[in-house]
């Protein structure tokens, strides 16, 4: 059994910087990422804890312009929808708002969680099913954090119908989507989010607890 790593204060240190600078990216360099480094991340996310140890984490790499092209539709769509849920002042604000990086990110993935994965053996989501599809959230925020540390920003969609994602990248029924991911250089940075740069909501860690 080989000894433990030692993680001094610079390491640490330099930790919380990459949480600190951990982004949600929406704004994206067209500048390619290497497979070499795409390898590099995945070998990082496949670190992640899982249920089980059923690593049920399916990532589908969407680069088939066809396909881009019906995401962001489903993305106007939904956009659409989500603004018209708004009123007055919100609403002038919502329709400001970037929230998507799908027309210039050079990678993206839909990732699922397969319910039906064998792995693991059902062990710790028999009562509780929703692991798994936490242990999918953990390897993407894992992904995000290794991103990060190599100088990539991430930008994880969510106004997007779920159905049509799946019919779109052709996945399997059992396999429930958790996030469509847009990667790449970022164009600018920034240590405040930019929703909160934008007025859309203040950040605890600048404001305190009320």
């Amino acid at each position: 059994m080989s000894a433990p790593p030692v993680f001094d204060d610079r390491f640490r240190d330099k930790l919380g910087e990459i949480f600190a600078w951990r982004r949600d990216v929406r704004r994206f360099r067209r500048e390619p990422v290497s497979e070499e480094l795409l390898t590099r991340l995945f070998e990082l996310m496949q670190l992640s804890p899982s249920v089980g140890h059923s690593q049920p984490w399916r990532w589908l790499k969407v680069a088939d312009a066809e396909q881009r092209a019906a995401v962001q539709a489903s993305f106007s769509r939904c956009n659409a929808d989500a603004l018209a849920a708004y009123e007055g002042e919100r609403a002038a604000l919502y329709a400001r708002l970037k929230l998507e990086g799908l027309c210039e990110a050079p990678v993206q993935f839909a990732v699922f969680c397969d319910h039906a994965t064998a792995q693991g053996h059902g062990l710790g989501s028999r009562t509780m099913p929703e692991m798994l599809d936490y242990s999918v959230v953990a390897a993407i925020t894992q992904f995000w954090l290794a991103a990060r540390a190599h100088g990539l920003g991430l930008g994880w969609v969510s106004i997007l119908d779920p159905a049509e994602i799946a019919a779109i990248v052709g996945a399997p029924p059992d396999w429930k989507l958790i996030g469509y991911l847009c990667l790449g250089y970022p164009e600018e940075e920034h240590e405040v989010p930019e929703l909160v740069r934008a007025g859309w909501e203040r950040d605890q860690r600048l404001t305190g607890r009320d």
